[in-house]
């Protein structure tokens, strides 16, 4: 495998401190405004910047490098990010670097805030996902998915200045595993906690509707059932063996990406109270009682697992498959998949665990490959920053 490296945008060593503040084929090319100090691709008359997206996403910057398994990313209000690493439990403050030109050839900045005591890293469990509590200006909270000796759980803690407070339990009591662990979390439009989960290899969790089991729960910020759940407890849908990726479109509608077994990954619209079928029914077909998914791949061109949404295209990471899937979405409808930064290309990068649509516009997309399945870069893993 051949891979552009990274070091020729970004060379040097990772920079540890704290920022006081924060063409071609495609379609849909959007105009967003954006505030923030980042170079803008074009200027407006305000001062705010604006990102050009047209689909074709190219790398513009590396934020960091030298990661071990980055997992979970999320934007705090000032548009830097918090950071998760899952095998060392590490909790990452990290800035992006200023562009110049619309490109930079140095690095962001990267800070250890500490560490998840109760994580428990093991196989594809550790330290996962990460969400920045709405009101974090008032509260200061950060919400973490985190695999301990006993269970799989979500947990709270308060950032404060630049070191992380003691977490505390929100929701307890999620099965746990060496492998399929869920993991992803987002906050949804409602401001309710939509957490993903796995079913740990044991098919028939995901068929138990009292299990957590193989579900996407929606909570409220104190770990409860959050109001109108479908079934009056924690699930918000059902019968899935691995989701990972979680993204909401601006039309509201909740999306997922969820590793196939032998036959075919998914991209599910996410309804209450449906059930997505394993493993009666792994990817189209089955009894007409599952919800279907609304695209499908091989499991050797996905194994799917960031999801983000940006200028009018779902972004899809890819783990196996070692690429960038961007999908057209509208109207609650997707279409045409298009494959970026494959592995086998000059401009592939590996595995690449997550992605996720910065404040500014632009995507965070992060490599996975220490975490036991991948061929290792001398800069692995990495985050790199997108204009998509």
């Amino acid at each position: 495998m051949t891979r552009r490296s990274a070091a020729a945008l970004a060379p040097g060593l990772l920079v540890l401190g704290l920022l006081a503040a924060g063409c071609g084929q495609g379609g849909n090319e959007s105009d967003v405004e954006v505030a923030g100090t980042s170079a803008p691709t074009q200027g407006s008359a305000d001062g705010a910047s604006t990102v050009v997206i047209d689909g074709v996403p190219d790398v513009v910057a590396t934020i960091a490098t030298g990661l071990a398994t980055p997992w979970g990313i999320d934007f705090l209000p000032d548009g830097s990010a918090i950071v998760t690493e899952r095998d060392s439990a590490r909790v990452l403050h990290v800035t992006a670097p200023e562009l110049t030109d619309g490109t930079s050839k140095e690095q962001g900045k990267v800070v250890e805030l500490g560490r998840i005591p109760q994580a428990a890293p093991q196989g594809e469990a550790g330290l996962l996902g990460v969400a920045v509590s709405p009101g974090f200006a008032s509260d200061g909270l950060l919400y973490f998915y985190v695999s301990t000796a006993k269970d799989n759980r979500v947990v709270r803690a308060r950032l404060e200045g630049t070191s992380l407070g003691k977490p505390q339990p929100v929701l307890t009591g999620i099965p746990a595993g060496l492998r399929h662990d869920g993991g992803r979390m987002a906050f949804g439009p409602d401001g309710y906690l939509y957490v993903s989960t796995g079913e740990t290899g044991d098919d028939q969790l995901a068929r138990d509707r009292k299990s957590l089991a193989g579900k996407i729960l929606r909570i409220t910020t104190d770990g409860r059932p959050a109001p109108d759940n479908p079934f009056g407890t924690l699930v918000w849908s059902w019968g899935h063996r691995n989701v990972q990726g979680l993204a909401f479109d601006p039309d509201g509608s909740l999306w997922a990406t969820e590793l196939g077994d032998k036959k075919a990954d998914e991209l599910n619209r996410i309804l209450p109270g449906e059930d997505y079928g394993w493993p009666v029914v792994e990817g189209f077909g089955g009894p007409k009682r599952f919800t279907p998914p609304q695209l499908t791949w091989k499991t050797s061109e996905a194994s799917p697992s960031g999801l983000a949404y940006a200028g009018g295209y779902l972004w899809m990471a890819a783990l196996r498959g070692e690429r960038l899937w961007r999908v057209k979405v509208a109207g609650g409808q997707v279409s045409d998949p298009t494959a970026y930064f494959t592995g086998t290309d000059d401009d592939g990068y590996g595995r690449l665990r997550t992605v996720v649509a910065a404040p500014d516009g632009r995507l965070w997309l992060a490599t996975s490959n220490k975490d036991g399945r991948g061929e290792a870069a001398a800069d692995d893993d990495r985050i790199l920053l997108i204009d998509p």
